[in-house]
């Protein structure tokens, strides 16, 4: 049955949480890189990086489009899924809003398709891709909030005190 999931905030990392689906702010190469997609990669082994190179040599060959997503095993990870999703790289001149948007409802369609539950979310595009995190923030639980799903639990995984500021602002005003 479809409805908002509930939304709960942890401080720490999103590589020890025991959910149904992690999701991954990967990048659109699908094979690693630094931040929370580096740590999904060390910490969920190789089986990871084999599903992803599956990937891409199928149907996702040009790579893996911004504010899309796609699942993989979670390998070592304590969750079942990984899903990767290519979070906007941010700009002053261009609303890249709606792409980041995407992100998060794309990986909840995902995530329910496969029967996850719960799923825990990093700041999408918060980090080297240099989103503002008050906005991210703002983005991304507006978007789970407004998005019908089978996901019960929705968790955001902040990795620093000033994301979980962000994020528990956006939670607790409206």
């Amino acid at each position: 049955m479809a409805h908002s999931p509930k939304i709960t905030l942890v401080p720490g990392d999103i590589t020890e949480q025991h959910v149904d689906a992690i999701v991954n702010a990967a990048n659109s190469s699908l094979l690693g890189g630094g931040g929370v997609d580096g740590a999904i990669h060390r910490r969920g082994g190789p089986e990871i990086l084999a599903e992803c190179r599956a990937l891409r040599a199928g149907h996702y060959g040009g790579g893996l489009p911004t504010g899309r997503a796609v699942a993989t095993t979670a390998g070592r990870l304590p969750a079942r899924w990984v899903v990767h999703t290519v979070g906007p790289v941010w700009s002053r001149d261009e609303d890249r809003s709606e792409l980041l948007a995407s992100c998060y409802r794309e990986s909840l369609r995902i995530a329910a398709e496969l029967g996850a539950r719960t799923v825990a979310f990093p700041a999408v595009s918060a980090g080297v891709y240099g989103w503002p995190m008050e906005d991210a923030a703002r983005i991304a639980v507006e978007t789970v909030r407004s998005t019908q799903s089978a996901v019960e639990e929705v968790r955001f995984v902040l990795f620093d005190e000033r994301a979980y500021r962000a994020f528990a602002e956006q939670v607790h005003s409206s």
